[in-house]
């Protein structure tokens, strides 16, 4: 599976960016990346006050590569940027290995 990081750095974000970033997945970010055509799951992970960053799985090179590219075009724009207040640290493209569901399953949720 063709994977893509993208991530922030929250070292000199403003106070409380993590609670911001949290609302906006919460209230579209969630809802934009749910039933993309060429996405199999995003994950949006954060450790306070260290760093951002969305976890990306395609369905092939090519659905991972145009996504990256088109990122890439508009990252000073993009709505992580503009909360974080800086460009992403580091888009990084990988290969997911496996993935198991565990015994109490997926759970698809904006905020848990």
């Amino acid at each position: 599976m063709r994977s893509l990081t993208i991530r922030w750095s929250l070292a000199d974000a403003p106070a409380g960016v993590e609670e911001e970033l949290a609302s906006y997945v919460e209230s579209t970010s969630h809802a934009r990346f749910t039933g993309m055509a060429g996405l199999r799951y995003k994950t949006w992970r954060v450790r306070p006050g260290e760093w951002f960053e969305g976890h990306y799985v395609f369905v092939s090179d090519e659905a991972r590569a145009e996504f990256e590219r088109t990122f890439t075009e508009g990252a000073a724009e993009a709505p992580g940027t503009r909360i974080v207040g800086s460009l992403p640290v580091l888009i990084e493209a990988s290969e997911v290995v496996a993935v198991a569901e565990g015994w109490d399953g997926f759970q698809p949720a904006a905020r848990a």
